[in-house]
């Protein structure tokens, strides 16, 4: 059996992370405020950073396939520091998606193994969503 050792590090990373994704919701729920956007951007990224440290994280933006990526979250957060939030949210988006694809294999087995979803994503047409992506690795 694998064991994970969470060190402080790793563990103020992952609330970082997760304030992150809760600042992005609050700032999309109160109509694109680009402040709450803004701070959930550099929490994410923070957060990230500490969860995987910093070299595996310079690795990972940088890494050739991923540079799309990594320049449209650039490009969607300088837009929406610029004033325009729902144009750098869409933008960010796309980048996000592009950067985190590879991650769908592990949250597929991740969500099957929740109860009640579990189920749902069971069902023949969500569980052909997550097998077209199925046999790519993780990028980090």
């Amino acid at each position: 059996m694998v064991s994970f050792e969470m060190n402080d590090r790793k563990k103020i990373g992952l609330g970082l992370t997760g304030f992150g994704i809760f600042f992005s919701f609050l700032g999309v729920i109160f109509f694109f405020d680009k402040g709450l956007l803004a701070m959930g951007n550099i929490l994410f990224v923070s957060g990230v950073s500490l969860t995987i440290g910093l070299k595996s994280t310079m690795q990972f933006f940088m890494k050739r396939s991923n540079f799309k990526g990594t320049v449209s979250f650039g490009i969607g957060f300088l837009i929406l520091i610029m004033g325009w939030p729902i144009l750098g949210m869409i933008v960010e988006s796309y980048g996000f998606l592009i950067l985190f694809s590879g991650f769908w294999p592990t949250l597929s087995v991740f969500l099957q193994k929740i109860p009640v979803l579990g189920w749902i994503v069971q069902q023949p047409y969500i569980r052909s969503l997550f097998d077209r992506y199925r046999g790519r690795r993780v990028p980090v």
